[in-house]
C-alpha cells in the first residue's frame, strides 16, 4: 500500500515519546504499545501525527477536517477517564467520516458489559460460567445452584482491573467483601462468575468480514506458589518485575485438533455476534475435563510487540509490521 496520512488517537498520557531519556521505567512500559505502533507506522513509510485526548472532542475534529488523514489508528480506551465512553468516540469519528481502526461503537457496547456478552454467547450456544451481576450500593444474594469458589469482576472494565488473588472467594463473607471492594474501587457493578480451574487461552483475530484466526495463546505462570490458583491478576499482567518474579509467558497453545476446531469456531461466533471489527481478541478458560469457557472479548487489545496478538500473528507467520500494515488496511475498509 502506497503511504498514507494516519492520525495515532490515544489518551494525552500516553503519547508515544520522542526520546526515553528521563522517563520512569513505569512510563517507558505504559507507553509501549503507542510506541511500537507509530514507529512501525513510520518505518512503513507512513505521515503519522499523534493526537491526545482526555476530555474533549474539538481537537479531533479539528485534525480531521484539517489534516484528513486517510485513516485514524485508535488506541484510545476511554474517555473523561471512565472506560465506556470509549465507544462514543468512534461514534465521534463515524459522524465524522473519518475511516478508523479496530472496532466500531456496537461492538464496544455489547463487549464492556461483560454480563450481555456472556449472556449472546449462552444464547448463540457458547459455553460461560455461570454468573451473576451485583449492581452499586447493593449486597451479593447468592443464585440457586452457584457453588464456590467465585471470582468478582469489575463489570464494566477490562485489563484485569480489581483483579487480584483476593477475587477468588470461598465463603459469602468474602464474597460480600470483595463485591464491596468493586463497587467502591472501580466504581462499577460486580460481576460474580463461577471459578473455573484450568488453563487461560486467549484466540486472537483479525479481520471485517473475512476472519482470520491466529494460533491460539496461553498464559504460563512459572513460579506459582503451592495450592495458588491462576488467574490474570492486574499486577501479573501489568507489572514487569512481578511478571520477571513469577516467569510469566505467554506461549502457543498446545491442544488437540479437535481443540482448535472447538475454539476457531466458538471464536469466529462470537466475533460476529458481538459486532467486532479490525481486531480482537477472545479470552477461555480451558478447564480440567477439556471444555472450554467463553470469559470475555477483548475488542481492540494491546498491540504492543511481545504481547498476545502480536506473539499470535507471528505464529502465524505475520511479523510485526505486516500485522499493523493490515490493521490499517482493514481500517480504511472500515
Amino acid at each position: 500500500m502506497k503511504p498514507r496520512r494516519v492520525l495515532v488517537l490515544s489518551h494525552e498520557d500516553l503519547m508515544a515519546p520522542e526520546s526515553l531519556e528521563g522517563l520512569t521505567d513505569q512510563q517507558i512500559h505504559d507507553t509501549k504499545c503507542e510506541r511500537d505502533v507509530v514507529n512501525t507506522l513510520r518505518e512503513l513509510g507512513h505521515e503519522v501525527r499523534q493526537l491526545g485526548v482526555s476530555d474533549d472532542l474539538r481537537p479531533i475534529r479539528s485534525a480531521v477536517v484539517r489534516w484528513k488523514p486517510h485513516v485514524v489508528f485508535n488506541l484510545l480506551e476511554e474517555f473523561l477517564d471512565t472506560a465506556l465512553f470509549d465507544h462514543n468516540v468512534v461514534a465521534y469519528l463515524e459522524l465524522l467520516r473519518a475511516s478508523y481502526t479496530g472496532c466500531g461503537p456496537r461492538g464496544l457496547v455489547l463487549t464492556r458489559d461483560k454480563s450481555l456478552a456472556n449472556k449472546l454467547m449462552a444464547y448463540h450456544r457458547v459455553k460461560g460460567p455461570r454468573f451473576f451481576v451485583v449492581r452499586r450500593g447493593l449486597k451479593p444474594r447468592l443464585k440457586r445452584g452457584l457453588k464456590f469458589p467465585m471470582i468478582v469482576k469489575a463489570l464494566n472494565e477490562e485489563a484485569s482491573l480489581a483483579i487480584a488473588k483476593a477475587s477468588i472467594v470461598h465463603s459469602e463473607e468474602k464474597l460480600a467483601e470483595r463485591v464491596k471492594f468493586v463497587h467502591e474501587h472501580a466504581e462499577t457493578h460486580a460481576l460474580v462468575e463461577e471459578f473455573i480451574e484450568g488453563r487461560e487461552v486467549y484466540v486472537a483475530m483479525i479481520g471485517n468480514q473475512r476472519l482470520q484466526v491466529l494460533p491460539p495463546q496461553e498464559l504460563v505462570v512459572g513460579n506459582l506458589a503451592e495450592g495458588e490458583r491462576l488467574i490474570a491478576t492486574a499486577k501479573l499482567k501489568h507489572d514487569p518485575n512481578y511478571q520477571k518474579k513469577r516467569q510469566v509467558k505467554v506461549v502457543t497453545a498446545e491442544l488437540t485438533p479437535e481443540q482448535h476446531k472447538v475454539l476457531e469456531r466458538a471464536s469466529r461466533r462470537a466475533y460476529r455476534v458481538l459486532e467486532l471489527k479490525g481486531y480482537a481478541r477472545i479470552d477461555y478458560r480451558l478447564a480440567e475435563d477439556g471444555s472450554f469457557y467463553f470469559l470475555e472479548a477483548n475488542p481492540n487489545p494491546e498491540l504492543a510487540k511481545g504481547e498476545e496478538v502480536a506473539d499470535a500473528a507471528a505464529a502465524a507467520g505475520i511479523t510485526y509490521p505486516e500485522l499493523i500494515q493490515k490493521i490499517v488496511s482493514l481500517g480504511m475498509r472500515h
